[in-house]
């Protein structure tokens, strides 16, 4: 019996100003990445990940200034989209990829899609028109009570005012959410189910 390869690998892309560090599942099939929003990093998507297995060929990155990426002083979506599509036409998949956007990631993944061939695009928990101005702010916005106990340390914001700042101008263009619409991390309620739905739009 041979050794089975890892199935979750980590990666670093870019220089070590522009760095983007990014764990990846699956060598081959259509590209699929995750990104996560504001606070957050990478390590929120695990459990989709495993649970897409190796259907396809997952990317998870962590967001300038997030997780093991490297900060930046002020960040442009567009740019960020164009840093992205680099790393995905590195993997040498040639095929268009699916993005998964959470809260602000959403932004992101719609400016790749705008720009950029993509196969289809998933949103969920899209930000608010404003930026929380405080930690206890941004906590109370997130609605972790469908979430079973062993996945919400997957929801674990870790506030920083620079990181806002670097990206406050990401906040100009959103929609205001509907009334009482909180995030509730639907990828961390049932990983299986939420990895069923991107595996439909592979």
């Amino acid at each position: 019996m041979h050794p089975q390869p890892p199935r979750r690998t980590t990666h670093a892309f870019g220089t070590p100003k522009n760095r983007l560090v990014y764990d990846r599942w699956g060598r081959y099939g259509r590209p699929v990445v995750l990104l996560h929003g504001l606070f957050y990093d990478r390590t929120m998507w695990w459990p989709v990940a495993a649970e897409l297995g190796d259907t396809c060929s997952v990317i998870a990155v962590d967001l300038p200034g997030h997780g093991q990426s490297a900060a930046r002083g002020e960040n442009d979506v567009d740019g960020l989209a164009r840093d992205l599509a680099t790393l995905v036409n590195g993997l040498d998949l040639h095929r268009a990829p699916v993005l998964v956007g959470h809260g602000e990631g959403a932004l992101l993944a719609g400016a790749f899609a705008d720009a950029y061939a993509t196969r289809a695009l998933l949103t969920f928990d899209e930000p608010a028109a404003e930026p929380p101005e405080s930690p206890e702010q941004h906590r109370a916005a997130a609605d972790l009570a469908g979430v079973p106990a062993p996945y919400r340390q997957f929801a674990v914001a870790r506030w920083d005012g620079a990181v806002l700042r670097s990206y406050s101008r990401w906040f100009s263009g959103c929609q205001e959410p509907r009334a009482g619409k909180r995030p509730c991390f639907p990828h961390l309620r049932s990983p299986a189910r939420f990895a069923a739905t991107v595996r439909d739009l592979v």
